[in-house]
């Protein structure tokens, strides 16, 4: 059986046979995984509260111990400074998080979540890990560990850089 990115596999070969095409075969599903897994949480959140930005604010802030700087949540969820700052306004007026000055940098805010906030990223949360079982169920979990191990390796030295 045929997957979307065989597909493509194949036509680009047929255009380009000189070509070594086992980047995008890699790329392209790792690409297309994540593209129907955030179409997935997407769908998922719309009777909810939050967009799946603002989820993954919540779950980053959910992770830490100690509440974090909007610096940090930009590094976290890979956004930029000004979707940031919109998303933390977005989450602070519906009660989910608080943002306070630093207490060693005044000049500094430091964000963390409500009771609240912390009781939506925990629901959300299992209903996240339901979705992607869901999408993996193809897989055994030998075969997930290894996926998993897989895209460590090609993470690792990307995340250190």
């Amino acid at each position: 059986m045929s997957d979307a990115v065989s597909r493509y596999r194949d036509n680009w070969a047929h255009l380009h046979p000189d070509l070594d095409l086992s980047s995008m075969e890699a790329m392209g599903r790792v690409l297309r995984l994540a593209t129907l897994m955030n179409t997935t949480t997407d769908h998922a959140l719309t009777d909810t509260e939050v967009t799946r930005p603002e989820f993954e604010i919540l779950a980053a802030l959910r992770r830490s111990h100690n509440g974090l700087r909007p610096r940090q949540l930009t590094r976290e969820t890979i956004s930029s400074g000004a979707s940031t700052t919109k998303r933390l306004t977005r989450l602070e007026q519906a009660g989910l998080i608080q943002r306070t000055p630093h207490h060693r940098d005044r000049r500094e805010i430091h964000v963390t979540l409500t009771e609240r906030g912390t009781a939506l990223a925990d629901e959300l949360f299992t209903g996240q890990l339901h979705r992607e079982n869901q999408l993996l169920t193809p897989l055994t979990p030998d075969e997930r560990a290894q996926l998993a191990h897989l895209l460590h390796r090609v993470l690792t030295p990307i995340d250190h850089a």
